[in-house]
């Protein structure tokens, strides 16, 4: 059987996944792939770290151009993460005619444009998979499986640090930084967890989903985000009684007016796949004009189960099919056709909207005239009675969600309320997803 040799850049979470597969299952993929996959290097910051893994017959480098540059070398596996450095590895990896393999998801956001025009140009394989979902082929789904749809929408969980703590908070009622510290002690969210819980990680995943399903050439600042860092454990209580679930979604619509990409906490109503998606997993949903709804759910993240990913794209680029595969998506390369986005007074959808407002007769008269202003109809309320023995006067919170209204029209209702002297600022604004 014939040899192919890999260097392995990154050698973390998920790269020590990928070289236990390599090392323990050589066998299986030597079979599957048709070679035997020959690791010879590995890219490391730290030689004398200690790792879970036999390195046995692997050079070890901390220069990760060396990798790049070998001309043994067949296929680069980048799991190192980061941007720019990884993005000059990868760059370097195709000039050199060598195939590359990547998990990183903040490279393709950012910089996905120039690794796959420069595939292009080398006539090499980028594959990806590992990217966006861990272990959960929705790369492959997307790209090749409903190749024979337009994507009309799809909604995702897709970080699990951030599911992991909504969930914590919705079933324990743990407010938000137990819920995160609970997290980081189970190694779920890191030591500085920003990326995760301001939505800038979802913000990259949706990127190259957009990419896909779209063609959409945008980058991560394009996408609107909020995070669930400023959650307050009120919403989740309130939703809940009106029926929902909170998650962190990645939101992307195609219609008439355009694209709608966007990353939010959002109400989605319980009993629905994705309300029910609970701890550190993912899911995405995704419409297509001719197969309709389809459903993928899975470990999003963690060392075997992207590693998994990781390791078939190894085996798709082995065999070839990976090269087909790039030659045919042509990801990143109708720069010349933009998908419009659509503008904010054209988008409609239900919002729940949580005001804090006095205590006192005429009050939400006054919200609602301001609301109905705006053309904003009202589907629900809840107002909790303060109780005989609360201050005169004192704020009391507000729930309403509405019906389908217009989003530039919500948040300019929303600036002129929480101008009022019987609001409380700010007021909380979310969308739901039905």
């Amino acid at each position: 059987m014939e040899d192919v040799t890999v260097g392995l850049v990154g050698l973390g979470t998920v790269g020590t996944g990928v070289a236990k597969l390599l090392t323990e299952h050589a066998d299986r993929i030597a079979r599957r792939a048709g070679k035997r996959v020959r690791w010879k290097w590995a890219a490391v910051r730290d030689p004398r770290k200690a790792r879970d893994v036999s390195l046995d017959g692997v050079r070890v480098t901390t220069d990760p151009m060396e990798v790049a540059r070998d001309p043994e070398v067949s296929i680069l596996v980048e799991t190192m993460g980061g941007i720019d450095q990884a993005a000059e590895v990868v760059l370097a990896a195709l000039d050199s005619g060598k195939h590359v393999v990547t998990a990183n998801k903040a490279m393709l956001a950012e910089r996905g444009r120039e690794v796959f025009d420069r595939a292009r140009r080398a006539h090499r394989a980028v594959a990806f998979e590992a990217s966006v979902g861990g272990g959960i082929p929705i790369v492959q789904a997307i790209g090749v499986s409903l190749a024979a749809n337009q994507v009309q929408g799809l909604a995702a969980i897709l970080n699990g640090t951030c599911n992991f703590i909504l969930t914590k908070m919705t079933m324990e009622g743990l407010p938000y930084a137990e819920a995160l510290a609970q997290a980081q002690s189970l190694g779920y969210a890191e030591a500085d967890p920003t990326l995760d819980v301001d939505g800038t990680d979802t913000a990259h995943k949706l990127v190259v989903l957009a990419q896909l399903a779209f063609g959409a050439n945008v980058v991560t600042s394009d996408i609107r985000r909020r995070g669930i860092d400023r959650l307050d454990l009120a919403d989740l209580t309130y939703a809940g009684e009106l029926g929902y679930a909170v998650k962190l979604l990645a939101v992307a619509r195609l219609s008439e007016e355009g694209l709608d990409l966007r990353v939010a906490p959002t109400l989605v109503k319980k009993g629905t796949p994705l309300a029910e998606v609970r701890g550190p997993y993912n899911a995405v949903r995704v419409v297509g004009d001719a197969v309709g709804d389809v459903f993928f759910y899975g470990r999003g993240a963690g060392m075997m189960a992207t590693a998994s990913a990781v390791v078939g794209d190894l085996i798709d680029v082995v065999t070839g099919r990976a090269l087909i595969t790039s030659r045919v998506l042509n990801p990143w390369g109708d720069a010349d056709h933009p998908v419009a986005r659509t503008p904010s007074n054209r988008l409609r959808r239900r919002y729940y909207l949580r005001f804090h407002i006095a205590d006192r007769p005429g009050v939400i008269a006054a919200l609602t005239q301001v609301l109905g202003a705006h053309g904003i109809s009202i589907a629900s309320v809840i107002q909790h009675d303060s109780g005989d023995d609360a201050p005169a006067d004192s704020p009391v919170p507000l729930v309403i969600m509405t019906h389908l209204a217009v989003e530039f029209e919500v948040e300019a209702a929303l600036k002129e309320i929480d101008r009022l002297d019987v609001s409380h600022a700010p007021s909380v604004l979310l969308a739901v997803e039905d």
